[in-house]
């Protein structure tokens, strides 16, 4: 099922769209919870620092001998350059996550031994004095350790570090902010101010639970949408797909596949299809064709070879023996054509062998009688036996037509960058009419169908004559001759 459901492009397009809305939607969500978190943390660290900064120039302000006292809604602490508490919120019960864990200040026990009772009492309480190394994670402006306070002066930097503390029995997550101070008379205190992180969590909270529900809901949408658009944009390929289907069931290649007016790729898509079927369709007619002519050529003389045999074998006195020849010669000159139209057909790669074009027109036209050869040396490259094919069967139409005398030249012509070699085959014949001149190029096409199939040959000699030419990058066309008859000329490239 899983297979089948990949296999289809309109599921794997929805799938892929899924995918990547799925993950961008994770990567901005998270990117925003981040964010949000930051921003109200950071609110968070300035509402404690103004708290801190508040109690801290309240404590520098107090007069020496009188005690300190702090009356905040928050967590505040204020500690001594030992880590003793000297003051701290009322209503603090438990903290974590600054520089002492008490919550109650203590009395401060005297040089000899006594407890002092002036007020500035301390937790005997073991802590830390960097604040950055207490229970919760921080960050600081800068080290403020090293620095030297005037008294009543507040120190530039703040420390920051997250904890908790519970207030009248509630307990919640903090952000505090701990400020240096400087007061006459008790040294450098430590107060520590902080803000409640509730906000935050639930902001955070709140966007999640939105995400979380919003999130897949989207991705509902996207999936569902892609699944539509892509449904609709694949119609079209669906219904070629069909016809296509039918076509090829019911081999009626007349028939063309529906083309979309939308414009686009599937459009041409279509317009390709019905042309590659148009194509095929003239390939499989001209293929039939070519069938029915070849078993019209052969039966023929295969009838006459057989009767001309039939005849010998009953009345050996009357065989024709020549006739006989003559039959078999001409079925093996059609079967060697059919065969080299089947190889050409097939695409038949005609060589890159170089030879001399003018010594092959006059080796060819050697003991015909009635041929004059006015040949150049010109090189050209290809199949020599196809090109001399070529020339055979221009010289014996030539000779078939011709009333008395056949011209052939080989010359070489310059043409822009490139050279050409041309043959020219001309005879003093009738010539061919010029709406004949293209499709005496036709396989078993005869202009002189009032001849006999003797005389006028199969038809397939100057067809093979244009593909053997066409295949080796020239040309093969006619047109009147100087003396009246038709004249053949050959174009191929000259080689380098």
């Amino acid at each position: 099922m899983r297979a089948r459901f990949l296999g289809s492009v309109r599921s794997r397009a929805t799938l892929a769209a899924t995918l990547v809305v799925a993950v961008a939607l994770v990567v901005a969500g998270a990117a925003v919870l981040l964010s949000l978190r930051s921003n109200l943390i950071g609110q968070a660290g300035t509402e404690a620092e103004r708290t801190a900064r508040a109690v801290a120039t309240d404590i520098a302000i107090t007069p020496p001998g009188k005690s300190l006292s702090v009356d905040n809604d928050e967590p505040v602490q204020v500690v001594d350059e030992d880590g003793r508490l000297l003051a701290a919120s009322e209503d603090l019960e438990r903290i974590d996550g600054t520089g002492t864990d008490a919550v109650r200040p203590q009395p401060r026990p005297s040089p000899g031994g006594a407890v002092s009772d002036s007020g500035d009492a301390g937790d005997a309480s073991d802590a830390d004095d960097d604040a950055d190394d207490t229970g919760g994670s921080g960050d600081s402006d800068d080290d403020s350790s090293a620095e030297s306070l005037e008294p009543g002066e507040i120190s530039e930097h703040t420390t920051f570090t997250n904890g908790t503390a519970t207030l009248d029995g509630e307990t919640d997550d903090y952000r505090f902010a701990a400020v240096q101070v400087e007061v006459k008379g008790r040294g450098t205190l430590t107060v520590y101010a902080g803000a409640p992180l509730s906000a935050e969590q639930s902001a955070v909270k709140t966007a999640l639970t939105v995400m979380l529900i919003g999130f897949p809901l989207l991705l509902g949408v996207v999936a569902g949408v892609t699944w539509l658009v892509t449904r609709r944009a694949l119609r079209p390929v669906e219904g070629i797909r069909r016809e296509m289907a039918a076509i090829t069931a019911s081999e009626d290649l007349a028939r063309r596949v529906p083309v979309p007016d939308t414009h686009d790729e599937v459009a041409r898509l279509a317009l390709t299809t019905n042309e590659t079927l148009a194509a095929l369709q003239t390939s499989v007619e001209r293929q039939r064709r070519f069938v029915a002519d070849v078993s019209h050529e052969l039966r023929s003389p295969i009838a006459s070879l057989r009767t001309q045999l039939e005849v010998g074998a009953a009345h050996p006195e009357l065989l024709d023996l020549e006739g006989a020849v003559e039959d078999t010669v001409r079925l093996q000159g059609l079967a060697a054509d059919l065969l080299l139209l089947a190889r050409l057909d097939a695409g038949e790669r005609p060589g890159d062998t170089r030879f001399d074009l003018g010594a092959l027109a006059r080796k060819e036209a050697e003991g015909r009688t009635g041929v004059t050869v006015d040949a150049q040396a010109v090189a050209v490259a290809g199949s020599r036996g196809q090109v001399g094919r070529v020339l055979t069967n221009l010289l014996d139409n030539a000779q078939r037509h011709a009333r008395s005398a056949v011209t052939v030249t080989v010359r070489r012509e310059a043409e822009g960058a490139g050279a050409w070699a041309v043959v020219a085959v001309a005879d003093d014949g009738d010539g061919v009419a010029e709406a004949d001149r293209e499709r005496i190029f036709e396989r078993f096409v005869r202009l002189d169908e009032a001849r006999s199939r003797d005389d006028g040959g199969a038809g397939l000699g100057l067809a093979i004559a244009r593909d053997v030419a066409v295949r080796h990058g020239g040309t093969l066309t006619v047109r009147r001759a100087p003396t009246g008859g038709a004249l053949f000329e050959l174009r191929l490239p000259s080689a380098q």
